[in-house]
Order: structure tokens, then sequence, then C-alpha cells
């Protein structure tokens, strides 16, 4: 990676031999990961809004840190051919047992629209081979988030407010046993309140300085895993800056978003915006109700919880 004063952040390969390799299951982790959040210059920030440069940090050489982070994890049934060397996307690449190998990301900043924001996104179009390679429904595409100075329960604690529209855009993976645990994310001190138990599956998985969406889909191609970002980025933003906002504000505010991942289809964003508040509803509430039920595996669910 280079940065310079005129050009901001640039992304390039380490020619790390384990980063071109398919390791063992969580090898990358042992290998390490880029901080591809932390470097930039104020050139790569000057266009944003004076409300979403709060949203970064400046150390005493006037480096720019973005405080929102987003690591992925694209699992595949194979990579395609030829498709598997380095990129600055990834940290690198290992087995995965429930559907068969997976790239991981380096540490993401994630960001809003932007200078910056377009860096990121021509990282994941170098890297298409790779997101693009055949998967089935056994694959996922988890996705790690993190928050400077927030601890991960406190961020799962400002997320779930605002999570009903994760759960309605991925609501066919909410009967997926290695995602459907603790569905409306609290804490481990609220245990009698879990819904479909804890451990380690759960649709938003704590740990100490992040948490883990792992209710997100497996990823089919670059336009989507853009879209999922963007989503990811409002999330936090409205969740962490925006503490008492109201859920239909943030709905209004990831709607064009939501459009896009359907194709422009109004009818079926409705939809799912309408879902949104109705599995919001059940986090906030502790209880199933007549419009989530369907998307939910109920022998799971103790009946004090059910609508």
């Amino acid at each position: 990676m280079n940065t310079n004063d005129r050009n901001g952040k640039v992304y390039n390969i380490t020619n790390d031999r384990n980063r071109a390799i398919v390791g063992s299951y969580h090898s990358t982790a042992r290998n390490g990961f880029s901080d591809h959040h932390k470097g930039a210059k104020q050139v790569d920030i000057r266009m944003l809004k004076t409300a979403q440069k709060k949203n970064f940090t400046t150390d005493e050489n006037n480096d720019v840190q973005a405080k929102f982070t987003v690591g992925i994890e694209v699992e595949k049934n194979r990579f395609s051919r030829n498709a598997v060397k380095e990129y600055p996307l990834f940290a690198g690449y290992e087995t995965d047992s429930s559907c068969g190998v997976e790239a991981v990301t380096n540490i993401l900043p994630l960001l809003p629209k932007g200078k910056w924001r377009n860096k990121v996104f021509n990282m994941m179009f170098e890297a298409k081979s790779i997101i693009e390679s055949p998967s089935d429904y056994r694959c996922g595409g988890h996705m790690t988030m993190g928050v400077d100075g927030l601890t991960g329960a406190e961020l799962r604690n400002k997320i779930r407010k605002n999570a009903g529209i994760v759960l309605a855009l991925f609501r066919h993976r909410l009967k997926n046993r290695y995602c459907n645990s603790n569905l409306t994310m609290v804490g481990e001190d609220n245990r009698d309140l879990l819904m479909n138990g804890s451990g380690r599956y759960q649709v938003l998985l704590t740990k100490v300085h992040t948490v883990e969406f792992r209710l997100v889909s497996r990823f089919d191609n670059v336009k989507q895993m853009m879209r999922r970002y963007e989503l990811m980025y409002e999330l936090l933003d409205f969740s962490v800056n925006n503490p008492n906002g109201k859920f239909k504000t943030f709905l209004n505010k990831v709607k064009p978003i939501v459009k896009s991942m359907y194709g422009g289809d109004e009818e079926k964003t409705n939809e799912i915006l309408e879902l949104a508040k109705a599995f919001q509803k059940m986090i906030d509430t502790n209880k199933t109700n007549a419009q989530v039920s369907p998307y939910l595996t109920e022998c799971y669910i103790p009946q004090s919880m059910q609508g």
C-alpha cells in the first residue's frame, strides 16, 4: 500500500505467497490482515460533508483513519480456474467445511460515497473472478463490522435497533442452523430472552471489538457486494450517530439501496421495507408475529415468545 498527499491511498499487493494459495481453515487469521482502513490522506475525504467527516480520525501526520470497518467472507464451492492469486481486497483464502472454500478480505474501511469508497469498490472489481466463482445455498457472506471506541456488545446494542432490514433481506437464511440463533440479538445478560438459543451460530455474533452478521447470504457478483457494503455503512452511521432516530427514518435512507438490490422494482422494494418493520417489531418486543413467522423455525421458539 502506498499513500501520497496528491493521490491519497493506493492499494497494492504485498507479494506475500500465503495470500495467493488456499490454506487451511483459519489460516488467514494466522497470517494476518492489512489495515486498509488506516493511512489515507485528506484528499480521500475532502469532498465529504462535515457530518460524514465525523466518522474519521486524523493523526499527528494528518493521516486519516476510518472509524467504521468491515471484513467480508466470500464462501464458494470452488474458485474459478486461475482465479486464485493475491488481490489487494483479500487477506487470503482457506478451506470452509460448510461450503468448500472461502476468501477473506483485509480490514476494509466502511465509507460513505466518495473518492475513498471508489477505491474500495475498485478492489472488488479487481477480484471479480473470486467474487463471482461458483456457489450454492450452503455458502454464506458473513460481514464483520467494528466501530472505533465501541466494544462488540455496545455496537450490537446500537445495531439491533435498526437490524430489521437485514433480517428482511436475508429472511431465507433464518432457518439455517449456522446463522439463526439469538434472533433478536440480545446480550448474554438477557439469556431468558433468547430466541433459538445462543452459541456461535447467531444472526449477529458478538465478539470483543466487533460484531459479525452471519445471516448474510452468499455473494453472487460484485454489484451485490457493493450494495451490501453501502447498506452496512448506513446501518452503522445511523445506529451510532443517530441513536434516537426512528426506524422509519432509517428505512427511508436505505430505500434507494434496497431498490437497487431488486433491480429498481418498486413493488418488491416496498414489500421488503414492510417486512423489515415486522422483523424490527419482533426484535423490539422479543415476540414473533404473523408476517415473520413463515421465515422462522418455530419449533425452536418458546411459546412465550410467539405473538
